[in-house]
């Protein structure tokens, strides 16, 4: 159990070379994860000390007042701890919905690295954190705080479509459009955003609209490209990508910047933004936040909006 757990810093390194740099995620990234999972095991080290954040010993006030805090001895698994731990955050700390609901994903993919590690032998998804869904006055649909409403993921490709119609330059119409099949691929098949970038010309076949994503450990998975809409700009991007194409190291790579290099994750992220604002979305998100969350759940009735 974690109680045995006496190098957290080098299960931390382990997790970061094979979560971040080994699927080339960037350095935000990165520092947020390591930090994630050093405040972590720092407040369970604290509590099975039973001392507080300041060192000073915990005392329990009410009817219990003069007893030490529970040190962790009831909780049983990793699992435990590490709601334990973000039920802490909500409580004691007070932290946003938003930034809890990452935490608890960074925790649930260091939880799969410790079974591929052999450090446990299996564990179950962590439990949703009371209170971080919350519910619009509009539509009553649920949403967490750090991801898009349907609304809001609605205005975001409109944003896109906007842009790309009222463009005059051939070029730029070039970029816009391999910036919304990125896009759709990232939120319609939550495909992975390193994976997206590794992906080649080779891997989509027309005929029946199916596109090979590559993992770069373990096995490559298909996925078929349920809106024709997006098949038919995929194919236009095949077709438009030559203009960036350059010979070299890199020349089948489906998504090509400007310069026909591969396109990398801080000029994904910065894409993400300029049309996170012309959408007027005012919240702090991540592409990641436009590939996960509760907009799964209407992520093809809004292909088949779009598609109408």
């Amino acid at each position: 159990m974690i109680q045995e757990v006496t190098d957290s810093k080098s299960l931390i390194e382990d997790f970061i070379r094979s979560r971040v740099t080994g699927n080339g995620l960037d350095r935000r990234t990165e520092k947020a994860y390591r930090l994630d999972l050093e405040h972590f095991y720092a407040w369970a080290e604290r509590r099975r000390a039973g001392v507080d954040a300041s060192g000073e010993k915990e005392i329990m006030g009410g009817e219990n007042a003069g007893r030490s805090v529970d040190t962790g001895k009831g909780l049983k698994s990793w699992e435990d701890w590490m709601e334990a731990y973000l039920d802490y955050l909500k409580r004691e700390k007070k932290l946003s919905v938003s930034t809890i609901c990452r935490k608890n994903r960074v925790l649930g993919y260091h939880l799969s690295f410790l079974v591929k590690q052999g450090i446990i032998s299996e564990c179950r998804p962590l439990k949703k954190i009371k209170g971080a869904v919350k519910k619009t006055q509009e539509t009553g649909e649920e949403f967490g705080q750090g991801f898009l409403s349907k609304q809001e993921a609605d205005g975001f490709f409109g944003a896109m479509d906007r842009e790309y119609e009222r463009l005059d330059s051939e070029f730029r119409r070039r970029v816009c459009l391999r910036d919304m099949v990125m896009m759709e691929l990232l939120f319609y098949h939550k495909v992975e955003i390193s994976e997206l970038l590794r992906i080649e010309v080779s891997d989509y076949d027309r005929e029946t609209g199916t596109l090979v994503v590559r993992r770069k450990r373990g096995g490559d998975y298909r996925i078929r490209l349920f809106s024709q809409e997006l098949q038919k700009k995929l194919e236009l991007w095949l077709d438009e990508r030559k203009a960036f194409r350059q010979e070299g190291e890199y020349y089948d790579r489906l998504i090509l910047s400007k310069l026909g290099k591969p396109l990398s994750m801080e000029m994904f992220i910065h894409i993400f933004d300029k049309y996170r604002r012309l959408a007027g979305i005012e919240k702090k998100l991540t592409p990641k936040d436009l590939k996960e969350g509760s907009m799964k759940r209407y992520a093809k009735e809004l292909v088949m909006e779009r598609c109408n």
